[in-house]
């Protein structure tokens, strides 16, 4: 299985970055989502969406948008109206089928909000 993020990088505050992962070698994919991680803090959950259904974190709630193409086995993460305190790396995730279930992680992608 083959989890990789894109589109992290430098934004101003206030500013807008879309995050894209996409998934291959599964067979099936159950739900897909996005976690962060800021230095010296745990990792935690952003958003997820499984079929139709999204779950926000409630820092998220309102600035971010997750969605996702069961075709191409992708999931982004609009996110608008960012702060210095969402700078962190953030880690796209799936729970999916190969020869069983398990959760698969990407590598992470760095945010950057500052001036």
């Amino acid at each position: 299985v083959l989890v990789e993020e894109s589109g992290g990088g430098l934004v101003q505050p206030g500013g807008s970055l879309t995050l894209s992962c996409e998934v291959s070698g599964s067979t099936y994919i159950y739900t897909m989502g996005w976690y962060r991680q800021a230095p010296g803090k745990q990792r935690d959950l952003v958003a997820t969406i499984t079929g139709g259904m999204t779950t926000y974190a409630d820092f998220a709630k309102g600035r971010f948008t997750i969605s996702r193409d069961n075709g191409k086995n992708t999931v982004d993460l609009q996110m608008n109206s960012l702060k210095p305190e969402d700078t962190a790396v953030y880690y796209c995730y799936a729970d999916l089928i190969t020869y069983r279930r398990e959760d698969a992680w990407g590598r992470g992608t760095q945010v950057t909000v500052s001036s």
